[in-house]
């Protein structure tokens, strides 16, 4: 059975996806380290421990968050 693909949106670029990707899929697919990270999707932090059961749907916007130090 072939699975059909979405389209969702990070750092302003469209990619192509899988249909039924969870958040946490898509983040170790894409080799982001998840320390020190938060994940918006459409403006809304999702929790982390959400991310594996967060499916991605089309038309998605994603933005990620990543915490610095300063001082």
């Amino acid at each position: 059975m072939c699975r059909r693909m979405i389209t969702v949106n990070f750092n302003g670029e469209n990619q192509q996806i899988k249909e039924n990707t969870s958040l946490n899929d898509w983040l170790t697919g894409m080799e982001i380290n998840p320390k020190g990270i938060a994940v918006a999707i459409n403006e809304s932090i999702v929790l982390k421990n959400n991310w594996s059961s967060t499916q991605l749907k089309n038309q998605d916007k994603l933005l990620i968050i990543k915490a610095t130090q300063g001082g």
